[in-house]
């Protein structure tokens, strides 16, 4: 039994299944965050009918906090970047790809479009990005207070920035279409998708970006551990990893990423000590900063 989000994931059960015939992979898909609470709850209740996850590894830190999480060993760790396994193995990032500076090339010129993160505070972007209000852009906050610290959130609130209560994917599309300049919370997965069909888009790493991930996790008390670490080691594989690039998102593993992914500065968020504590201010940050 797998708790997971999405049908992304479906091409990699497919795989295994047909790799091990004789191990059937039930899926439970809810959001990841409904998963955690879940999992939580029937653990709560002496149930233990999870035997894994492919989860963000946000929904997987308090899990982890409650000790429900069993260290990950896997002969494929060592083609690891290290941020991607998390504290102690409890989760292994399977899959993941990073919020930066989205542009229209049609509107903007690769010149005058902002290379870092204190350029997004010159003047005439005043008035003209947009942010979505999700996680993406706590994680924005996040980035922006590790690198510049608290006040540089401020002054780029100061920039007028637009909030839209949509999906990341929809506003890369409103970018596409000339109705937003750029945004900083715009995801490289969707421009490469939306550039592999001819639509006009770019984009930019202004400088450190935080992982949008989701890992693979062992539950500690799996009733099919065994099965469970031989799905973990599938999707962790050559071959899974592979599978996850070919759907459009970037891999940890260092033999499959391309010279661009290696040289990003990447911010694995929950794999900081007290994550939890620096999420909920960052949180606090952004509600402060933008939604009052």
């Amino acid at each position: 039994m797998l708790y997971t989000t999405g049908t992304q994931i479906e091409p990699l059960i497919k795989r295994f299944q047909e790799k091990y015939p004789f191990i059937n992979v039930e899926q439970l898909r809810v959001d990841p965050q409904q998963a955690a609470s879940r999992a939580m709850q029937e653990y709560a209740g002496g149930l233990h009918a999870v035997d894994g996850f492919e989860l963000t590894s946000f929904s997987l830190a308090p899990l982890r906090a409650q000790k429900m999480l069993a260290p990950i060993a896997s002969p494929e760790l060592a083609a690891f970047t290290e941020g991607a396994i998390g504290p102690d193995r409890e989760w292994i990032v399977v899959r993941e790809s990073y919020a930066g500076v989205g542009y229209n090339p049609t509107k903007l010129s690769a010149a005058e479009a902002p290379k870092t993160y204190a350029d997004l505070l010159d003047p005439k972007w005043q008035g003209k990005m947009a942010i979505i209000d999700t996680s993406t852009s706590v994680a924005l906050v996040a980035a922006m207070d590790i690198q510049s610290g608290a006040d540089f959130v401020r002054k780029f609130r100061s920039q007028r920035v637009r909030i839209h209560n949509i999906t990341a994917r929809a506003l890369a599309n409103f970018v596409i279409s000339g109705e937003v300049p750029l945004s900083p919370t715009i995801y490289n997965s969707h421009v490469i998708a939306s550039k592999a069909v001819g639509q006009p888009i770019e984009w930019i790493a202004p400088g450190p970006v935080v992982v949008n991930d989701s890992a693979v996790a062992v539950a500690a008390r799996a009733p099919h551990p065994h099965a469970m670490m031989l799905l973990a080691d599938f999707f962790l594989s050559p071959e899974g990893q592979e599978m996850y690039v070919k759907l459009g998102y970037n891999s940890p593993r260092r033999d499959k990423q391309t010279s661009e992914d290696r040289g990003l500065k990447k911010i694995y968020l929950s794999s900081l000590p007290d994550f939890e504590a620096k999420y909920e201010r960052w949180t606090r940050l952004f509600e402060e900063t933008f939604q009052r």
